[in-house]
């Protein structure tokens, strides 16, 4: 772990098999799980806790203070699980006093040059290809994949298993198991592809795809569509998922395809 080149906080707590390459460094109230390996350069600020097994790519810069001109110096965190992957010049800031802490799960891929702004949640084996751009306080759910370059407005909600087009503008929540794309940002389809190479069946699929052609193909504002499709279709983890996410939207759902 001992790298003269690169300085560590003497109460910084590091496992003793991390490896730090030269010209790092890692401030106070930081601790990094077992197995991690942090490249040249990489600079991780105050109160950060980083799981096991990961890997920070040189340049990235993990729990800068907000970009938020509401912060005013209180103690936040970043916290950071296991199995990740932070390629080059990742940004990673601190929460604020609206949820204190910024969140990464376990065994995402955050490609080169990604921000993850202030109190944001990520859930698990998401992908934010190069350059994605995600303002304060958005959530990402498990399975996500983010296109390259996306830009992600303060608040939006991104649903499990789905998929953003690249260069997108995501300024409305997209629902979970769906396809995104065009400009405005509209659904596009459901992402069976995705959802096959995670083994859901082909009959679970035809499942979600009726529930989305319901939603967006019937003629019916929201709320009307998510009572028909509660009313209509039987009880399962997806539909109710699906549900409860349109339901509980503040910033509203994408549009669909043919919406205007």
């Amino acid at each position: 772990m001992n790298q003269p080149l690169s300085y560590v906080h003497p109460d910084a707590k590091i496992a003793s098999n991390v490896v730090i390459e030269p010209f790092v460094n890692i401030n106070k109230n930081v601790e990094i799980g077992e197995g991690c390996w942090i490249g040249p350069n990489a600079t991780i600020m105050e109160n950060v806790k980083i799981g096991k097994n990961c890997k920070i790519f040189p340049g990235a810069v993990i729990g800068a203070i907000p970009q938020d001109l509401k912060y005013q110096g209180e103690d936040t965190y970043v916290e950071i699980g296991d199995n990740n992957t932070i390629r080059e010049f990742v940004t990673v800031n601190r929460g604020t006093a609206a949820k204190q802490v910024t969140k990464i799960g376990n065994d995402n891929l955050i490609m080169a040059y990604s921000h993850i702004a202030h109190d944001c949640v990520l859930g698990n084996r998401i992908i934010m290809a190069n350059a994605v751009q995600l303002a304060g306080e958005v959530q990402v759910d498990d399975w996500a994949i983010i296109s390259g370059t996306a830009a992600v407005h303060q608040f939006v909600h991104i649903g499990a298993h789905c998929i953003i087009a690249g260069g997108s503008l995501v300024g409305k929540d997209v629902p979970p198991y769906t396809k995104a794309g065009r400009y405005p940002l509209t659904f596009t389809g459901v992402n069976s592809i995705g959802l096959r190479r995670r083994n859901f069946t082909n009959h679970k699929i035809n499942e979600i795809q009726e529930i989305y052609r319901k939603l967006f193909n019937n003629g019916m504002n929201r709320s009307q569509a998510i009572d028909y499709i509660e009313a209509d279709m039987a009880a399962t983890k997806e539909r109710d998922e699906i549900i409860l996410f349109v339901r509980n939207s503040k910033r509203g759902i994408i549009k669909g395809y043919f919406e205007k």
